[in-house]
């Protein structure tokens, strides 16, 4: 069985990196802790660093890829509340997959 990389990018307005770093980073606890993800890292670069500008990014892995909207599935409580502090300063977010190489698994 191999592992997915999961990351949520979020395209934020200027300004703002911090404020949305910490509610995104809550946000990816929140779900540890509900046991519905494993470890997140919460990162940027931009301003003193070189890369996109305003865009945070929050990543994970998952065994398999599972749609939010599944049967059964209940989001972690105090998401919402978190989303609609987040939502006035991002512009933009989408999620990105990644297979994980496994040389156990991945055969050539």
């Amino acid at each position: 069985v191999g592992a997915e990389m999961c990351i949520r990018d979020s395209k934020i307005k200027p300004g703002t990196t911090f404020q949305a770093a910490h509610l995104i980073h809550q946000m990816g606890k929140l779900y540890e802790e509900a046991g519905q993800r494993s470890s997140t890292r919460v990162y940027w670069s931009g301003g003193s660093l070189p890369g996109p500008k305003d865009i945070i990014y929050m990543e994970w892995t998952e065994e398999a890829i599972r749609p939010p909207r599944r049967k059964g599935h209940k989001l972690p409580e105090g998401i919402g509340d978190l989303v609609q502090q987040l939502r006035p300063m991002q512009e933009e977010t989408y999620i990105e997959f990644y297979s994980i190489f496994d040389p156990e698994v991945h055969v050539a």
